[in-house]
């Protein structure tokens, strides 16, 4: 049993049980169930809803006594949230990975919980073993979503920690946990590739997040640690962003006050929108595993960058946004959406695009648009073999 790692790894199945009876009867998480299934009743007959989710929850679920099987059980809701919220998914480079080895996902990141679940079923899809996934313990602020997390093989970094030396001890845990996973349970891991979600589009791998790998390997060298972990860059891409109003929000309350607090709520917000809006269409691509890391942290990032930026499934909406765009990079040969995309493809995306700066205040539409552009400038840098 992993003592050191109790406080941050995710359930093991002798929990389970255990914590879905926990989480059964909690009335929190059972409110917001009954709101989600049925808003209308939600507030003058809770009290009556509560307890037949409850009883619901328990019949639908009981038996379940792994992690596995609540996965596999759970597989039918997450398929039934990709068909409601997007207009499909797609996958790519899964064929450069093997069956059996455990690797390291780090990803750019752009919803909450979504970018782990589109990784997590394109992965169980092949039949190989879902990955642990790092989730910040700032959204976990209430018992129920901590439970719900790390029962599906989620485990925490912590955020919140003000002290330096507690920061130290915490990222040195992280680093021991993540090449523990990898290295002796065989369990592969995700991470995003930055702190936080790139709310601008500009997709960048944080070189900290490197050097935190190898803390706990100070007798290795950088490169022989990270090699280890089988390193495999992932690239998401929305074609529309259910978050992308309130990122512009914020950009432009950050750009106009210098700073930006977040209300009570908003992360439980953004989680739900994220889970439940309309996204389009999906894609996930798999890079190719880093072999030979480069032994500088800062030139390892720049290399995942360029096979993230790279393997980013630019949509007509990206070039309609970066058509618009004030900071477009007269180097780069963008060529033109209607050169790429046929008629009809275009005009849907023209309309929903529209829509979408419509709704977005005039003087935030800069941040909305900054969004959608910078992918389509980062992508044709790394193609013409530009700085980024």
């Amino acid at each position: 049993m992993m003592d050191e790692f109790e406080a941050i790894r995710p359930y093991t199945d002798r929990e389970v049980p255990t914590v879905m009876a926990r989480l059964f009867a909690d009335r929190e998480f059972l409110d917001i169930l009954a709101r989600f299934r049925f808003p209308k009743l939600a507030g003058p007959l809770g009290w009556l809803l509560k307890p037949l989710i409850s009883r619901k929850l328990h019949k639908e679920f009981a038996g379940i006594h792994s992690v596995d099987m609540l996965q596999q059980r759970i597989e039918s809701y997450v398929e039934r949230t990709i068909a409601r919220a997007t207009d499909g998914v797609t996958y790519s480079g899964l064929d450069g990975l093997q069956a059996g080895q455990s690797y390291l996902f780090l990803a750019n990141h752009r919803d909450i919980v979504m970018d782990p679940a589109f990784v997590n079923y394109a992965v169980f899809q092949t039949g190989m073993r879902t990955p642990r996934i790092a989730i910040g313990d700032n959204l976990l602020q209430r018992p129920f979503v901590s439970d719900l997390m790390r029962l599906n093989k989620s485990f925490i970094v912590q955020r919140s920690l003000t002290g330096r030396r507690e920061k130290l001890a915490a990222y040195q845990l992280l680093s021991a946990y993540i090449n523990h996973s990898i290295r002796s349970d065989g369990e592969s891991i995700w991470i995003a590739q930055a702190e936080g979600r790139a709310k601008d589009g500009d997709d960048r791998t944080d070189s900290a997040i490197l050097k935190m790998l190898h803390m706990s390997r100070k007798d290795e060298a950088f490169a022989e640690t990270l090699a280890a972990l089988h390193l495999t860059p992932v690239s998401i891409s929305y074609e529309y962003d259910p978050c992308d109003q309130a990122k512009a929000r914020e950009l432009y309350t950050r750009a106009s006050t210098g700073s930006y607090q977040k209300t009570p709520g908003e992360d439980d917000a953004s989680i739900a929108l994220g889970i439940t809006g309309y996204k389009g269409r999906v894609h996930v691509h798999f890079g190719q595993p880093v072999v030979a890391p480069q032994e500088d942290a800062k030139q390892l990032a720049y290399a995942l960058d360029q096979q993230i930026l790279s393997g980013y499934r630019l949509f007509p909406v990206h070039y309609l946004a970066y058509a618009s765009w004030d900071e477009r990079d007269p180097q780069l040969a963008v060529p033109q959406a209607a050169t790429l995309f046929s008629s009809d493809e275009l005009e849907r995306a023209r309309q929903e695009w529209n829509r979408r700066l419509q709704a977005c205040p005039v003087e935030q539409r800069p941040y909305l648009i900054r969004q959608y552009a910078t992918p389509v400038r980062n992508q044709y840098r790394v193609k013409a073999g530009l700085p980024l």
